[in-house]
């Protein structure tokens, strides 16, 4: 029996031996986590925030979250560019939720649930 050493990465190879060293995080990700922003609007209103935690946000929704990560990661985006997307879309949102109503839904919502769409005849 021979054994041969391995010429893998060491951090790869010890995060796919399952040792309990953590896996090396992607450079993309560790950027957007350390890349810090201040942003007037909300519970964000007077500090800095990551980038990363305002994706993350509520603010934020799930599709266009995975839309800007993966243009981000294929380096279709700059950092400034997420960054400016990011913070805008935050504002946006924190400032259309402060002039809703309290005590119900939004008129669009309501007039856009009242029309039929092609679907609901089927």
């Amino acid at each position: 029996i021979t054994v041969k050493s391995s010429s893998r990465d060491p951090v790869t190879a010890a995060g796919e031996e399952g040792d309990d060293k953590p896996r090396k995080e992607e450079p993309w990700k560790t950027t957007l986590k350390t890349t810090m922003v201040h942003v007037e609007a909300a519970e964000f209103r007077g500090r800095e925030v990551s980038l990363w935690d305002l994706l993350h946000s509520r603010y934020i929704p799930e599709e266009n979250r995975r839309e800007l990560l993966e243009l981000y990661e294929a380096g279709e985006l700059s950092l400034e560019q997420v960054r400016t997307v990011v913070t805008t879309i935050v504002t946006r949102m924190a400032a259309a939720e402060r002039a809703e109503p309290v005590s119900g839904p939004r008129a669009e919502e309501v007039a856009a649930e009242a029309e039929p769409t092609p679907l609901d005849g089927d």
